[in-house]
């Protein structure tokens, strides 16, 4: 991906020396525990052993410092990235199945560059507006500054009796799915979802906005010692741990903050085509299981089941 090559800030030529360098100290780093493992051998008299022994650990112990030595100043001659992206959980966006068709990690990355680009001019745009304020008095400015609104916070807070009412709502939608909703540290919701026999499901809300999914099997626990739900514990079987982790990616799939409701609806409506997560065959090979495992990928748009090597 173009998004991840280094940037013109990096010096080359020295990140090549650095990597040989890495290798060098590497080999100096295994010299040293061979000649710990070897010991005092070849020498007839115990002096001689330990004067051997000592000789070349001392020349492994000056090879090491060598080398590290090296690595420090070329470390420095390297360079930074002119920009760091903090990606977090948005480099689960790199496991979209169709790359060619949703590139949405690498505009991500454009979006987060852009953005970043717009802030730092528009800080330098806004101190220039300033040094040449058109107000012909200071009794003006204070009138303007008293007619300016202020600023609205962008958090879409919605009540607690909607969230119930859009739960519900989609709590009749699917009659093999039962929900159970629960508020227990104040109005953030907490989500009990169980789909059949196949699994269950904890989802953590702020609001009708998801936070959090952990998916774990029918028969497992769910629940703490002091009877609230675990989220932070996760599955004991592989096969729920690779559904949590597609969980996460179908967050950050759905998204539309101006209609949170629509999609909690969507991420109902894909967390519902589990419902034949044992039963349903791969539709790129057609078989059941790959390593072990049930076809644990399901596409966004049509809801197919593959397996996780099987849908790139």
């Amino acid at each position: 991906m173009a998004d991840g090559a280094l940037s013109p800030g990096v010096n080359l030529e020295a990140f090549a020396q650095a990597i040989a360098a890495i290798q060098a100290l590497r080999s100096s780093v295994t010299r040293v525990f061979d000649c710990l493992k070897d010991g005092m051998r070849n020498k007839e008299t115990l002096e001689g052993r330990e004067k051997g022994f000592v000789a070349a650990f001392q020349e492994s112990l000056h090879s090491v410092s060598r080398d590290l030595g090296e690595l420090e100043r070329l470390s420095n001659l390297v360079g930074k990235p002119s920009e760091n992206h903090p990606l977090h959980n948005s480099g689960l966006l790199s496991l979209d199945p169709v790359q060619d068709k949703t590139p949405l990690y690498s505009q991500l990355l454009q979006a987060y560059k852009w953005s970043n680009k717009l802030q730092y001019h528009a800080g330098l745009a806004s101190g220039l507006l300033n040094q040449q304020s058109l107000k012909r008095s200071a009794n003006q400015m204070g009138v303007s500054a008293k007619r300016r609104p202020k600023a609205q916070p962008t958090t879409l807070v919605l009540p607690p009796q909607y969230v119930d009412d859009v739960i519900s709502r989609i709590d009749r939608m699917f009659p093999e799915m039962s929900i159970q909703l629960s508020r227990p540290n104040g109005t953030s919701a907490m989500l009990l979802v169980t789909l059949g026999k196949v699994l269950k499901v904890i989802v953590v809300m702020r609001s009708l906005f998801i936070d959090r999914t952990i998916v774990k099997g029918y028969n497992e626990n769910v629940y703490t010692e002091d009877g609230k739900l675990d989220i932070w514990s996760k599955s004991n079987y592989q096969v729920f741990q690779k559904v949590t982790d597609h969980a996460t990616t179908a967050l950050l799939h759905y998204q539309l903050p101006q209609m949170p409701d629509v999609v909690v609806r969507s991420f109902m409506t894909w967390l519902r085509s589990y419902i034949k997560l044992f039963q349903a065959p791969c539709q790129r090979c057609g078989k059941f299981l790959q390593d072990g495992l049930p076809p644990t990928w399901r596409d966004f748009r049509t809801l197919e089941a593959f397996h996780d090597t099987c849908r790139q």
